[in-house]
């Protein structure tokens, strides 16, 4: 396929004009153009004047949770009803964090993609993996109801990225071996 048009702006949008080969029907790639596909540059700007959402799905990409031009953004929804949830103290279940995207997604006039009760299990399993958010009684919360800062600092901060980086280190000291 071949990239037409690029708009470059506050985010960038590409739009697929038409296949290289023909492969496919004039008809697809009508669709197909119709469709835009948003690269957000989540460490380029600063959380200036941002919506909730929005402000979310920036630090989700921050975090490596969502991939710029993901259009299966759920994570950011169930990351936003755990979030309004350490309001009330009161931690929930999935199925009510579901219930609650759902209604969230409805309301923002979003797509009601990856909104599946199974995928919605899986994007909470995959904050519970960035400890931020924890599992107690089959019900989840902000981990120790506390701010996200904190539980990046402690967790991430100290023990994570220290591991992450000393492994790069050791897999570039390799290949400088390995290719000198």
């Amino acid at each position: 396929m071949r990239i037409g048009h690029i708009k470059r702006g506050y985010s960038s949008k590409i739009h697929i004009l038409q296949s290289a080969k023909h492969k496919y029907p004039l008809k697809f790639f009508n669709r197909m153009a119709k469709q835009q596909v948003s690269r957000d540059t989540p460490l380029a700007e600063r959380p200036v004047d941002l919506k909730k959402r929005e402000l979310v799905k920036k630090l989700c990409l921050s975090l490596g949770l969502l991939n710029p031009g993901d259009s299966r953004d759920v994570i950011v929804d169930v990351l936003v009803v755990i979030l309004e949830s350490r309001k009330t103290g009161q931690p929930l279940t999935s199925g009510e964090i579901t219930e609650k995207v759902v209604q969230s997604r409805k309301q923002e006039k979003l797509k009601l993609l990856g909104i599946a009760h199974s995928n919605i299990r899986r994007q909470i399993s995959r904050l519970r993996k960035l400890y931020l958010v924890e599992k107690s009684k089959n019900r989840y919360r902000i981990a120790e109801n506390g701010m996200l800062l904190e539980a990046f600092a402690e967790k991430v901060q100290d023990f994570v990225l220290p591991a992450i980086v000393n492994r790069v280190r050791d897999y570039l000291r390799q290949v400088d071996d390995e290719f000198s």
